[in-house]
C-alpha cells in the first residue's frame, strides 16, 4: 500500500472529489481525517472508509473559520500523533457575468477556496515543520491555468491557489515539505451538475449543449474526467518520494488544457 501509516487531512471530503480521494487514501493504508462543513457528511465518508477496512475520523470544519481549522488539525495530532498529508479541497462555485456579480458572492467563493486553503496550509505547516516534513496538496482546476466566462471568482481563486502552492514549495523545502496542485477538468460532481442548468440559462443554450459545447468542447475525446482519475493522481502525489516533484500544477483533463 502506497500510503501505509501516513496521516492525512482532506477538507470538503464529505462528497464528490474529496470523498473519492479520502476513500482511495484509506484503501492505500492512510489514516484519513475527513473534514466537511457538517459532521454528518464527514461521518458518512468515514463509515465508507471503515467498511472497506480503513481507518478514519470525522471532523466538522468550516475552512473559512480560523479557529475551526486550527482545532481540527490539533484534534488529528492529538489522536494520531502527527500530520503527513494535507489536501485543501473544499470549494464552491458561483455562476454570473462579472457586471452582475455581487461582491458578497465574489467574497464567498474567494473565502472558501483561497482563505480556506491558506488556513489549512498554515495549520498543517506548523505540524509538518515540527515533524520533519510532509506533503501539502491543493485541489485546483484547469481554471487555475486558464479562464472561462461566468466564473470570475472561481477562476481568480483557483489561480491564487496555484500561487500559494508555489510559495509553499519554496518555503517548505528546507523543512522537508513538498507542495503540488491538482488541476482537473470537469468531473461529474454535485458542484458541476449544479452549474449545467445555470450556464444553460445564462448562455441561452440547452443543458446538452453546455456539456458538449462548453464543458467538453476542448477535450480530446469528449469525456468527463472521473473521480477515479483524480483520486489516483492524489495518491501518486502524496506518495511521491522526493522534492523532484514540487511546486507543480498537474493537469488531469482529457487534454482540455495541455502544458
Amino acid at each position: 500500500m502506497r500510503l501505509e501509516n501516513r496521516i492525512a487531512l482532506i477538507t470538503g471530503a464529505g462528497r464528490g472529489i474529496g470523498r473519492a480521494i479520502a476513500e482511495q487514501y484509506g484503501r492505500e493504508g492512510a489514516r484519513v481525517a475527513v473534514a466537511d462543513l457538517t459532521l454528518e457528511s464527514a461521518q458518512e465518508a468515514v463509515d465508507a472508509i471503515e467498511r472497506a477496512g480503513g481507518t478514519a475520523m470525522a471532523l466538522a470544519m468550516d475552512v473559512t473559520d480560523e479557529n475551526a481549522v486550527d482545532r481540527g488539525v490539533a484534534a488529528i495530532v492529538e489522536k494520531w500523533g502527527g500530520l503527513d498529508i494535507a489536501l485543501a479541497n473544499a470549494g464552491i462555485q458561483h455562476i454570473d457575468p462579472l457586471h452582475k456579480l455581487a461582491f458578497a458572492d465574489w467574497s464567498k467563493v474567494m473565502s472558501v477556496h483561497l482563505d480556506g486553503a491558506f488556513l489549512v496550509t498554515r495549520a498543517a505547516l506548523n505540524q509538518m515543520y515540527a515533524g520533519g516534513g510532509g506533503t501539502i496538496l491543493y485541489m485546483g482546476s484547469v481554471h487555475s491555468l486558464e479562464a472561462s466566462p461566468l466564473k470570475a471568482p472561481y477562476v481568480a481563486a483557483k489561480h491564487g491557489m496555484l500561487g500559494l502552492c508555489r510559495a509553499v514549495a519554496k518555503e517548505g523545502a528546507e523543512h522537508g515539505v513538498r507542495s503540488n496542485i491538482i488541476c482537473p477538468g470537469f468531473v461529474r460532481t454535485p458542484l458541476v451538475d449544479k452549474q449545467i442548468p445555470e450556464q444553460a440559462k445564462e448562455l441561452g443554450i440547452s443543458e446538452e449543449e453546455v456539456i458538449s459545447k462548453v464543458m467538453l468542447k476542448n477535450t480530446v475525446d469528449g469525456k468527463f474526467t472521473t473521480l477515479e482519475d483524480v483520486a489516483e493522481l492524489a495518491v501518486h502525489l502524496a506518495a511521491f518520494p522526493s522534492a523532484a516533484l514540487t511546486g507543480q500544477s498537474i493537469v488531469v483533463s482529457h487534454g482540455w488544457h495541455m502544458q
